[in-house]
């Protein structure tokens, strides 16, 4: 089964002759190498280049270990290009190549290579790895496949797919399983053999134990606003554990490096300023969330939240967690100034949208709870309501459009 990954095989394309490498990054197992070694491959073929011009290297393979060589890759892809039109390489698990970065920056020098390379060790799961090709690399950041690439080949309805999305994820190997039991198994191996392992090893966490029950925690709670003392105070009153708070902090920005949760910070709408702590922390992947807690608290106002903070990110938007501060006065007439929370504050360029999660929305009380924040903002900007429900999509008075998932999720 093919699945045509449109987003990021126009990225590639849209990116090509531009003087940069292209860094495929992103955690594994989410499609960077069927992408590179079969998508954008057989684009080239199609669209008529040469497959003499495409030069290919697995470094993992046996039969390739000599080319781990930077000496004898170097000069292996400098015999392969005999001519000066484009040529395309395409490199996999390229950290074990010795002394990867000079290679490649020195590959680049060369004027007709187009270079894409990825790895799926510590390191090339890791944020930083761009700034390794000093300057003279791009990143393209693959994710999980998003929901409306699941319905490209899910057989069955939307609702099922939606319920199975929110259980086990969008990585490709897990959703591509026969059933349910192979899903939940292989999440499982590979939140402890692959995930977990690559976070410290890269970062050599002596307290194994500490850092993936914080991984625990901040999946029980995901949505829910935090800090890193928060956390430690809860360590330690509920666990009977010290760990601190600055220890806590960079275990939170090991899960985030390696793309397993993304940070949403917290924006003061009408002071356009951001705030600080507590944040709000989701999974890249919720299978893998639902994995660390065997697959217990399954809430779906929070597993919601979650997916579409993922659609967003994968559209594109920046996105923070909105804070509306107001100011009136009690039944005695006394001053108050009060802050209402809006789930979603998504910035794209010039574009912004304010967005609210409602699983359901049963009376008016509960829809004039969930717009409170939206009707307080003044500005012009689009203003949604995404709901769990069936309902068609409509504006109230206000103009703020209401949108069930199933329609938004297909945008």
């Amino acid at each position: 089964m093919i699945v045509e990954r449109n987003k990021y095989l126009n990225q590639l394309l849209e990116s090509r002759h531009n003087g940069l490498t292209k860094v495929i990054t992103g955690i594994r197992r989410s499609g960077k190498s069927f992408l590179r070694f079969n998508l954008l491959k057989n684009r080239l073929i199609d669209e008529g280049t040469d497959r003499e011009h495409i030069i290919e290297m697995q470094f993992d393979d046996f039969a390739n270990k000599r080319y781990r060589n930077p000496e004898v890759f170097y000069e292996y892809v400098k015999s392969r290009i005999t001519d000066g039109r484009k040529y395309y390489v395409l490199l996999d698990e390229v950290q074990l190549l010795s002394e990867f970065v000079d290679v490649l920056n020195g590959l680049m020098r060369i004027e007709n290579v187009d270079l894409y390379v990825m790895g799926s060790n510590a390191r090339f799961l890791s944020k930083d790895i761009v700034t390794e090709f000093r300057g003279r690399g791009q990143q393209i950041h693959v994710s999980p496949f998003s929901f409306s690439e699941l319905m490209t080949f899910f057989d069955g309805t939307k609702e099922e797919a939606l319920e199975m999305y929110m259980k086990y994820g969008g990585l490709p190997p897990v959703v591509l399983q026969p059933n349910d039991e192979y899903r939940s198994n292989l999440l499982k191996s590979l939140l402890n053999e692959t995930y977990i392992i690559d976070i410290l090893e890269r970062n050599r966490v002596r307290n194994s134990a500490g850092l993936e029950e914080l991984l625990a925690v901040l999946a029980s709670g995901v949505g829910g606003l935090t800090n890193p003392q928060k956390l430690s105070n809860t360590f330690k009153t509920i666990k009977n554990v010290s760990i601190g708070a600055a220890t806590l902090k960079s275990y939170i920005d090991y899960f985030a490096d390696a793309f397993l949760i993304e940070q949403a910070s917290r924006y003061d709408v009408k002071g356009k300023k951001y705030i600080g702590t507590p944040m709000k922390y989701y999974f890249t992947d919720l299978g893998l969330r639902n994995a660390l807690l065997n697959f217990r608290q399954m809430e779906k106002t929070h597993q919601m939240e979650n997916v579409i903070y993922n659609e967003l990110r994968n559209r594109g938007y920046n996105v923070d967690v909105g804070v509306v501060t107001f100011n009136g006065k009690d039944a005695e007439g006394k001053s108050y100034r009060s802050q209402l929370e809006v789930d979603f504050v998504c910035n794209k360029g010039n574009e912004r949208i304010y967005l609210q999660s409602a699983l359901a929305l049963p009376t008016q009380e509960k829809i004039d709870q969930e717009t409170n924040s939206l009707r307080r903002i003044d500005d012009g900007f689009q203003k949604i309501v995404v709901t769990g429900d069936h309902s068609l999509t409509s504006h109230d008075d206000h103009g703020i459009l209401f949108i069930n998932i199933y329609d938004f999720l297909n945008l």
